[in-house]
């Protein structure tokens, strides 16, 4: 494995010092240093790194670039490995096309302020674009009161109105509560007494278990998150990145 320079640098000063004392008398096994010694050592890197501060941040900047990539690589491995629960689970809500060329999926909470930012673009692409297809993955990272939204939505879908009370979660504004949550179902025309029991199903809950450790095992750990194609992309993001994420998976084979 090569280093970087910053790193060498600073392996090369940590050595520099190692070797210096190491010409000194020391204890009779080689491997270790006496307190002095040790305090010499961190004498000699201190000095080094004040000297260099742009080196340290370098270091610490590549090594978190490091870290992201691999992040990166086995967020993209892992969602080689789980297509099917990503794309074509039977039980999650669809919207769009559902012969598209291209699937679009949100992992999304209702309580997140950055889903309902972007819904409008959302809602513009599904009207633009006939032939995508768009996945709901219920992702309740928010509290109870997220967890009991995403229950109620999937409820809602057995009185096929999951689109209705989907669009009117993310329209509500201000403290979403248990209490605002049958409101909204309400006034999207559901059976509220119906949707209560509903929503205590054993089925919905396992679907938002399995949504909420797919998410773990994809590295998605907010919402708004986005899949397209082969590529993963967490925040809310404009209408035209959407765009060209989508031209970009309908481009590559």
């Amino acid at each position: 494995m090569s280093l970087n320079p910053p790193v060498r640098l600073l392996f090369l000063a940590m050595g520099l010092g190692a070797a210096l004392l190491l010409q000194a008398p020391r204890p009779a096994a080689a491997s270790e240093f006496t307190p002095e010694q040790k305090t010499e050592i961190e004498g000699i890197i201190k000095d080094f790194l004040s000297n260099h501060p742009e080196l340290l941040l370098q270091a610490i900047q590549d090594a978190d670039d490091k870290l992201k990539a691999e992040a990166k690589e086995k967020a993209a491995s892992a969602l080689a490995d789980h297509q099917k629960q990503v794309f074509e689970e039977p039980d999650t809500p669809t919207a769009g096309n559902p012969k598209g060329d291209v699937t679009l999926v949100e992992f999304f909470d209702y309580r997140c302020p950055y889903c309902k930012q972007v819904e409008p673009a959302l809602e513009k692409l599904l009207a633009d674009d006939t032939q995508l297809r768009f996945v709901y993955k219920e992702f309740p990272v928010l509290g109870v009161d997220s967890e009991i939204a995403a229950h109620v939505a999937l409820a809602a879908r057995l009185q096929g109105k999951y689109d209705a009370f989907h669009r009117a979660m993310m329209a509500a504004t201000g403290k979403i509560d248990e209490s605002v949550i049958y409101k909204v179902a309400a006034s999207a025309g559901l059976d509220v007494d119906k949707l209560k029991e509903d929503a205590k199903s054993p089925d919905i809950a396992k679907q938002i278990k399995a949504n909420l450790e797919l998410g773990s095992t994809l590295d998605i750990d907010g919402t708004p998150a986005f899949i397209v194609g082969k590529t993963i992309v967490p925040g809310a993001v404009s209408l035209d990145q959407l765009r060209q994420l989508i031209a970009d998976a309908r481009n590559k084979p």
